[in-house]
Order: structure tokens, then C-alpha cells, then sequence
């Protein structure tokens, strides 16, 4: 799968991003997430690392909140504001008000990571790791060996894994 792509997102920063602002890099890291789901929230360290680690090293990190909010109104855009100020996001959250890009992704759950090379070829669909409650018992780190492969000019081990979390609030 060729990435989707999107395009003029709103992002908590107060800019609007598109696929091609990140086309100077190796790879990216797509995350579907929100504001209000435990499973999102366990990661969100995580996520921050991730880009602290990779950004430098040519792969970035992108969230995307796709969540309806007449029924979530903690995943609005100005909570989303809130929240990555809060929590000092170091990378992009941006906001799917009409879910196209959650659909173009074929995004059931949040966090639900999708990882594509420099080609913006899909090579890792799934969750970050195999522990979301506790980051010391983690044993596999899905996201970042798929990262480290695609640094390497590797093949990915392991492509796909099942994400745990909430599921995308559809309209």
C-alpha cells in the first residue's frame, strides 16, 4: 500500500499540514489517536520519545485525532490544542474533522501506527510495542524495529500486528 496521504490538516500548532511537508524524510509514522482513550494515553511517552529518537534520524512521527465529537467533545480540536500543550508534543497532531483520512487509511483503532519508507510504501501496520500498561515489561518494539529495518534498507520482520486500543468514533 502507497500511502494515502492527506492534505491541509489543522494541527495543534496553528499550521495545516499535507503529506508533501514531510517529503524530505526517510519514512514517517502515521499515528491515529485522541484525546480521551487510556490506550492513547499510555503511549503518548512513547510517542514523544519516538520522535525525539527518529525525527533526527529522518522519520517522523504524524497524529491524527479522526474522532467524531458531538459524542467525544474531549477529542475537539481546542482540546487537542489543550492536550499537546499539556503533555508537550513534539510532533504534529493534526485533525480529521470529515475522517477521510482515517478512511483512506483503512484506521479501525486508535493508537493504530502506520509506517512507510522514503517511497511512502506501507511497511509496518499495528500497535507500538506488546506492553501498552507498563513501557519497562515491553519485550518487542514493533514500531521501532520496523523503523530501524527501513533505516537499514532491511525488510520489516514483522509487518503487521493487531491494534489494541479504543476504535475510531465514526460519525
Amino acid at each position: 500500500m502507497t500511502s494515502p496521504g492527506f492534505t491541509d490538516l489543522p494541527a495543534t500548532d496553528g499550521r495545516k499540514y499535507s503529506l508533501k511537508d514531510f517529503a524530505d524524510t526517510k519514512g514517517f509514522a502515521i499515528v491515529f489517536s485522541c484525546n480521551h482513550c487510556p490506550y492513547v494515553q499510555a503511549y503518548e511517552d512513547r510517542m514523544i520519545a519516538f520522535q525525539r529518537e527518529y525525527a533526527p534520524k529522518g522519520i517522523r512521527l504524524i497524529a491524527i485525532n479522526s474522532n467524531e465529537t458531538d459524542n467525544h467533545p474531549e477529542d475537539s480540536f481546542e482540546e487537542m490544542v489543550r492536550r499537546a500543550q499539556q503533555r508537550g508534543f513534539n510532533f504534529p497532531y493534526l485533525r480529521d474533522e470529515d475522517q477521510s483520512t482515517a478512511k483512506a487509511f483503512g484506521a479501525t483503532h486508535t493508537p493504530e501506527f502506520f509506517l512507510f519508507d522514503g517511497q511512502r510504501e506501507l511497511r509496518y501496520r499495528g500497535k507500538m510495542d506488546d506492553n501498552h500498561k507498563d513501557p519497562s515489561a515491553v519485550n518487542v518494539n514493533y514500531l521501532r524495529d520496523a523503523a530501524d529495518a527501513i533505516l537499514a534498507n532491511k525488510d520489516v520482520k514483522v509487518s503487521e500486528t493487531y491494534s489494541i486500543g479504543c476504535t475510531i468514533k465514526w460519525k
